[in-house]
């Protein structure tokens, strides 16, 4: 049998994927959570308390925004996308046919991302819209959310071929990882995907977060490094696995 090309190989598990990743219950439980944010940012930008709406807007963003609707939801996702397809032993389907192992985590890589790109992307900036603190707010919160979407995406594919219950281990990961032990130092926050959102919005709008102190360049940078490296681990792991 003749091998699939690396193109045709990505296309057949990009489509596979991303029908079973597409479930009413997924969306609506996710809108459900960003529906939180839009309606919280609503009130904030409706009050007439706020003495500084840009500063109060940042803050907002990134608790809400950046502590759980971009990593929630790109963590259901990405660790179903081969977490889910090795369980109901469709990963099979895959494996059988004569075709590498880097488009098959591209090709669910990019499933991940095309449901979670617009799952996040609309309701920040929706919100960020709401807040009524002007453009580099919007354009902040843009830039950072397509930033953390594909590195979430990336790093949590990795972990859903990694561990079993990937999204127990992801919110563990969330909640003390990036809530809490980022949060001790600049060391640690390199080490969370946090710290460079955090630090695109601080470049952006120049309202100081804390540990958002990389530039401009290195928050985009440092995160597409982590995501070629998470696809590679990926592949390395689709290597190493039996499946069948």
């Amino acid at each position: 049998m003749a091998s699939v090309g690396n193109l045709r190989a990505t296309s057949i598990t990009y489509r596979l994927i991303l029908r079973q990743l597409v479930t009413g219950g997924r969306v609506l439980a996710l809108l459900a959570l960003s529906a939180v944010l839009v309606l919280v940012s609503l009130a904030v930008g409706l009050s007439e308390d706020v003495e500084d709406p840009l500063e109060v807007g940042v803050a907002l963003i990134d608790l809400m925004g950046f502590t759980l609707v971009v990593p929630i939801v790109a963590l259901v996702f990405a660790a179903a996308a081969l977490g889910d397809t090795r369980e109901d032993a469709t990963l099979v389907y895959l494996w059988l046919r004569p075709m590498g192992r880097s488009p098959i985590a591209l090709g669910a890589w990019l499933a991940s991302v095309t449901v979670s790109v617009p799952l996040t992307l609309l309701p920040l900036t929706v919100s960020a819209v709401l807040l009524d603190a002007g453009s580099d707010l919007v354009a902040a919160t843009i830039l950072a959310a397509i930033v953390g979407v594909l590195t979430y995406a990336a790093v949590f594919l990795f972990l859903g071929v990694l561990v079993r219950n990937p999204v127990i281990w992801g919110v563990v990961y969330i909640l003390l990882w990036e809530g809490l032990v980022a949060q001790f130092g600049a060391a640690t926050a390199r080490m969370a995907v946090r710290g460079y959102t955090r630090s695109i919005l601080t470049s952006v709008t120049d309202v100081d977060l804390d540990l958002g102190t990389l530039s401009m360049t290195m928050g985009i940078l440092v995160p597409a490094v982590i995501v070629v490296s998470a696809l590679a681990l990926t592949s390395w792991r689709l290597n190493e696995m039996e499946v069948a």
